[in-house]
Order: structure tokens, then sequence, then C-alpha cells
């Protein structure tokens, strides 16, 4: 049986974050693109569950119930990395897959390029 979808707000790097997460097991972290929300990975969460991994789509910082800093410079991938990490680290896990739908592929290929150590692996969706 799958769970049901679990809501949070984390804290990162001044912002907080909206993350809505299902099941237990290995993380796999979903980051939308534009124009999304973590509804987008609505189909994917309850079969990832199902196949026995922690489904967690982010509203990117910028959307949903997401912190939308004023400054663009607080968009940049230093700055979502910086989000991807925290949430690895809210959920005590040393790496994580990462999918990622148009930016939240470009941040996909940023993270594993600029933290190997974090990301276990990545699915770039275009």
């Amino acid at each position: 049986m799958v769970s049901h979808i679990e809501h949070l707000q984390i804290k990162a790097g001044g912002v907080e974050l909206h993350l809505a997460s299902q099941g237990e097991g290995p993380l796999v972290l979903m980051c939308h693109g534009f124009p999304g929300l973590w509804y987008s990975w609505r189909y994917q969460m309850p079969a990832l569950a199902q196949a026995g991994f922690r489904a967690v789509a982010l509203d990117m910082r910028g959307y949903g119930r997401s912190s939308r800093p004023l400054s663009s410079d607080q968009y940049g991938f230093d700055s979502t990395g910086e989000d991807v990490l925290a949430v690895l680290d809210h959920f005590g896990e040393k790496q994580a897959v990462l999918f990622g739908h148009d930016f939240g592929a470009n941040l996909a290929w940023h993270m594993a390029a600029h933290h190997p150590d974090r990301i276990r692996a990545i699915a770039p969706l275009c």
C-alpha cells in the first residue's frame, strides 16, 4: 500500500522550501521546471514509493509554497543547489537520485558536476 503524500516546509539558506514526500527508502528528489510545481511529479511519486523509494518533489524557490526571494541573484544554480543539499540533509541522506525537468534538468547536471559525492544518479528531462 502506498502512503499518503506528506507536505513539509523546511528552512534552507535563508528561504523556506515546500516539499511533498511519499514512501520510505532511498531518496529520489524531483525538481520541476517552468512553469511547474511539486504537483508536476504527482504521477511519478506513487510509482516510486511503491518501488521502495522516498519520493520527494520540491516546489523550487520562487514557486508554489516556497519562498520567493526578490533579488535575481538568489535563483542561480549555486543557490538552488544549496536547496537540494538542504533537502538531502533534512532527510539525513548522504546521496539521492535527482530528477529534473526543464531548468530542473540543468540543476541536476549542475549538482552532478559540483556535488558528485551527494548525487547517486541524475535523470534530466528536457
